[in-house]
């Protein structure tokens, strides 16, 4: 087995490749259909397909299948053609063209065998919906692109559909977020199969953040709510948020900022961004507490000082609201270095 390599550089260490070279490869089985979303597939195909593993793609016809955005990508085999053998994972993209192939019965029978006999099953974004429909996620706790969890919960009302997180590990089953968020989860099946020494070496040759896994949330402020176009009065007001989340930010203050009286800036921002001033500048600080611990050592009562949270407490309070776990466990998690 030899190492993949950028340039000259070898994508791991010697050591490291010496301890692959001795282990038996894991087959990955990458389920794709007309309309697939070509990140869902390219992005998890990157950080797999080297040493370690073993990587195929598998369509409903072999050759060229086109992306929603119209990247064509050659399918290995085709679901007529190859026996549904064990494979040890199970990829299932997501995507436009998911609407059509969840009906396609051929194709949601296959996965269905094909999951039956893997080790572990995992879909990126709307993949999820494909997987559902064999009842592979029955009673576990999955998710799926922000947009649809409400859909996904509401078709199937025996999966535990969580929104927030950007990819969930339920058992045998692993299901992500939207796009990018299929990256992450490659990487942290590769942490989970070859240790975190192999995985961050992944994540170095990729130029990728390694520690950006589960519980992390998929909604950071900006993405999720609705943000006012420049020149609205609303603008100025989260922009000084975002600027210093730590700032007083009462609400008379922003209402002066806005050139709005309190009960209209109150009004209006719910309305037009989806949360009341108040909630907002909350998650805003969380935010940026959640970054001051997974990039640093500053103390608890530092950080919850600096973000205007006052004291320690209120950080910890405020953190299991919204992130569900303590400050302590999220450091220890999702710490990007060590500094």
């Amino acid at each position: 087995m030899t190492a993949r390599s950028v340039g000259t550089t070898p994508w791991t260490t010697p050591a490291v490749m010496a301890m692959l070279g001795r282990m038996k490869a894991r087959d990955v089985t990458f389920v794709i259909f007309d309309g697939y979303q070509s990140l869902d597939l390219t992005g998890p195909y990157e950080v797999l397909r080297r040493p370690g593993y073993n990587c195929r793609i598998v369509a409903p016809s072999a050759g060229p299948v086109r992306s929603s955005r119209g990247l064509a990508v050659h399918a290995d085999v085709s679901m007529a053609d190859v026996d549904v053998r064990p494979t040890d994972t199970l990829v299932v993209a997501g995507g436009d063209g998911v609407w059509t192939a969840r009906s396609d019965r051929a194709l949601v029978d296959w996965v269905a065998a094909a999951a039956s006999k893997a080790r572990r099953v995992t879909s990126v974004c709307t993949g999820a919906f494909l997987l559902a429909e064999t009842g592979v996620l029955d009673g576990r706790r999955a998710t799926t692109h922000w947009r649809h969890v409400d859909q996904l919960a509401q078709e199937f009302p025996s999966i535990q559909v969580d929104g927030a997180p950007i990819f969930v590990h339920d058992g045998r089953c692993w299901t992500s977020a939207g796009v990018t968020a299929g990256m992450d989860l490659a990487l942290a099946l590769v942490e989970h199969d070859l240790g975190r020494e192999v995985a961050l070496d992944v994540a170095r040759e990729l130029v990728l953040f390694l520690r950006r896994p589960g519980n992390q949330s998929q909604f950071s402020v900006p993405l999720w709510s609705r943000q006012p176009a420049e020149g609205d009065a609303l603008r100025a007001v989260v922009d000084a948020i975002h600027t210093d989340p730590g700032g007083d930010h009462a609400l008379a203050d922003l209402a002066t900022l806005a050139g709005l009286s309190p009960r209209h800036l109150q009004r209006r921002f719910t309305q037009e961004v989806g949360l009341p001033p108040a909630a907002y500048v909350e998650r805003v600080r969380v935010e940026a507490a959640q970054r001051a611990l997974a990039d640093g050592n500053d103390t608890l009562d530092s950080i919850a000082r600096r973000n205007g949270f006052g004291t320690a407490e209120t950080l910890r309070r405020a953190f299991h609201r919204l992130v569900g776990i303590a400050p302590s466990e999220y450091r220890d998690r999702f710490r990007t270095a060590q500094v």
